[in-house]
C-alpha cells in the first residue's frame, strides 16, 4: 500500500481528515500551521514506522497511571487499534483505505504525543486558570514546545527525558503505585490526594536558585533552602482558610456543581517573589479590609481602643490629634481615614517585618501572639504569614555582620524606632500550597486541604478527563 501512495491524493484525504477532527486537538492551530507547511505529510509515521517504534509510544500512555493520569487523555485504546492496523499487512486492503488510516493514526499520534509531552513537562491544568489567588510565575507549553514533537529522532529516548527527575515526585508515584494509605486515611482518599499533588510538581513553578525561602501554607512552615538542604525550618502562621472546619472532602465530579475557587478573604496568596529588606520596629499601615471589619467597630465600642493600642488616625495624609471626637458607628469609617499602629510591643507586626513585592500586600513578619504557634491548625492570620523565629529568620538572610546586629539590637530596644534596613542581595522566597509529600524517612505526610485547593483541582483534572 505504501508504494502505492500518491502524495496530492493523501493531501486532499488528509487535509479532510484534519478538518474533521481538528476540534478535538489541544493545539488545532499549531497543528494545522505545521502540516499545511509540510505539504500534509504524515511526519510522525514517515520518522517512526520502521523497527514499530510508533508503539513505543503505546506503553508510556499505557503507563500514565503512574503519573497519576488517565490513559484515555491520551487516547490509548484507539492509539492501539490503529497502530495495530497498520502494522498488519492484513488489514488494509485499499489504497483509499491506507489514505484515511494513515491520516487518522498520524493526527492521533500528533495530538496524543503533544498532550502527554505536555502533561509531564508543563501539567494538564494552568493553575493560573483554576485558582483566585496564585501569582506563581509558572511555564506553559508554548508553539516551540508542541513543534518540538515533530522533530523527535528517537521516541523512546525522548519520553524517557520528559519523566520528570523530581525526588519528591519519584516518591510519589512510589506511594501511588504502591496503593499505600496515608496514616489515618483511606488509601482511596490518598490517591487522590497524591494525585492533585502530582500535577502541582508537574507545574514549571519551581525554585532554581541556590538559596531560597519558602513556605508552604498548608503544612504552616517555612524553610530556608541552600543547595537542596534545609538550613533553618519553623513554625508559621498562614492566613484563614475557607475549609478550616475541613467539611468539605475531595469528592467526585458533578458537572452541575462544579468547584469555583471561591477563596475566603484572608487566605494567604501563592506567590513568588525578592525579599529586599526588613523593617525593625515596624509601622502597621492597617489594611482598609480590616480597618472596616475591625478597627472601626473596636473604636465605637471602646473610646480608648486607639490610644490603648497606638493606632493613629490619618484623613487625607494628615493626622488627626483627637480621633475620639470620630462617629466610629458610621458606616464609612474604615473606608474614610486611615490607620497605622506605631512600633512597639503589641504592635501586630511584632519586632520585624520582611518585605517582599507583591499585588497581595503580604509580608512575612513577627507577631506578639505566640501562643498560636502551638496550635496543630495555624491558619488564623489575616493573609500574611507570621514567624515562629523571627531573630533565627533575619540572621539567615543576612548572616554575621553589621546589618544583622543592628538588627538584633534594635528588636530588643526598649524604645521602638521604625528602621528600614536592605538586604545586600535579594532571597526568593515562595510561597506554596502542598498536602502531600514523603518524608525523609519514606513515609507519605498528608495535610488538611484548610483553603480547598486540593478540592477545586482535583475537580478541573476530572472535567478534562485526566485522572
Amino acid at each position: 500500500m505504501f508504494k502505492n501512495v500518491e502524495n496530492d491524493a493523501f493531501a486532499e484525504v488528509f487535509k479532510q481528515t484534519l478538518k474533521e477532527q481538528q476540534s478535538s486537538f489541544a493545539y488545532p492551530k499549531l497543528i494545522n500551521a505545521f502540516y499545511e507547511k509540510n505539504g500534509y505529510e504524515p511526519a510522525l509515521i514517515l520518522q517512526h514506522v520502521k523497527g514499530k517504534e510508533l508503539q513505543v509510544m503505546l506503553s508510556y500512555f499505557d503507563k500514565a497511571a503512574d503519573h497519576g493520569l488517565a490513559p484515555e487523555l491520551f487516547k490509548a485504546k484507539e492509539y492501539k487499534e490503529l497502530t495495530d492496523q497498520l502494522y498488519d499487512k492484513s488489514k488494509l486492503k485499499t489504497t483509499e483505505q491506507a489514505y484515511q488510516e494513515i491520516a487518522r493514526l498520524e493526527l492521533l499520534a500528533a495530538n496524543s504525543l503533544i498532550r502527554y509531552s505536555n502533561a509531564l513537562q508543563f501539567g494538564v491544568i494552568s493553575p493560573k486558570r483554576i485558582y483566585a489567588n496564585y501569582y506563581t510565575d509558572t511555564k506553559r507549553p508554548d508553539s516551540n514546545a508542541v513543534n518540538r514533537i515533530f522533530a523527535i529522532k528517537d521516541l523512546k529516548v525522548y519520553l524517557d527525558s520528559i519523566q520528570p527527575k523530581n525526588q519528591q515526585y519519584l516518591a510519589l508515584q512510589k506511594v501511588l503505585k504502591e496503593k499505600t494509605a496515608a496514616p489515618g486515611m483511606a488509601a482511596d482518599e490518598t490517591q487522590k490526594i497524591l494525585k492533585v499533588n502530582l500535577e502541582r510538581l508537574r507545574w514549571k513553578n519551581k525554585p532554581e536558585e541556590d538559596k531560597y525561602v519558602i513556605v508552604n501554607i498548608a503544612d504552616y512552615r517555612l524553610d530556608v533552602m541552600e543547595k537542596g538542604t534545609s538550613v533553618l525550618n519553623m513554625k508559621v502562621c498562614v492566613g484563614e482558610g475557607r475549609n478550616k472546619d475541613f467539611t468539605d472532602n475531595i469528592q467526585e465530579y458533578d458537572e452541575n456543581d462544579l468547584k469555583k475557587d471561591r477563596p475566603f478573604s484572608r487566605e494567604t496568596p501563592q506567590l513568588n517573589s525578592m525579599i529586599h529588606s526588613v523593617q525593625v520596629n515596624p509601622v502597621w499601615n492597617i489594611p482598609e479590609s480590616i480597618a472596616t471589619k475591625e478597627i472601626s467597630k473596636s473604636a465605637a465600642e471602646d473610646k480608648f481602643y486607639l490610644a490603648n493600642h497606638n493606632i493613629d488616625v490619618f484623613e487625607n495624609g494628615k493626622i488627626i490629634e483627637d480621633p475620639e471626637t470620630i462617629d466610629w458607628a458610621a458606616g464609612d469609617a474604615g473606608k474614610k481615614y486611615q490607620f497605622k499602629q506605631r512600633p512597639g510591643e503589641d504592635n501586630s507586626l511584632g519586632k520585624i517585618k520582611f518585605l517582599f513585592n507583591n499585588q497581595s500586600a503580604v509580608y512575612l513578619h513577627d507577631t506578639p501572639a505566640k501562643a498560636a504557634f502551638n496550635q496543630s491548625m495555624r491558619a488564623v492570620s489575616h493573609g500574611c504569614v507570621r514567624l515562629e523565629k523571627p531573630l533565627d529568620f533575619a540572621h539567615a538572610l543576612f548572616g554575621d555582620g553589621a546589618k544583622f546586629e543592628q538588627i538584633k539590637k534594635q528588636m530588643a530596644d526598649t524604645v521602638a524606632i521604625a528602621t528600614n534596613i536592605s538586604l545586600p542581595v535579594k532571597i526568593p522566597v515562595y510561597l506554596t500550597y502542598f498536602t502531600a509529600w514523603v518524608n525523609p524517612a519514606g513515609t507519605v505526610q498528608v495535610r488538611k486541604d484548610v483553603y480547598g485547593l486540593d478540592i477545586v483541582l482535583y475537580t478541573y483534572l476530572q472535567k478534562t478527563g485526566a485522572i
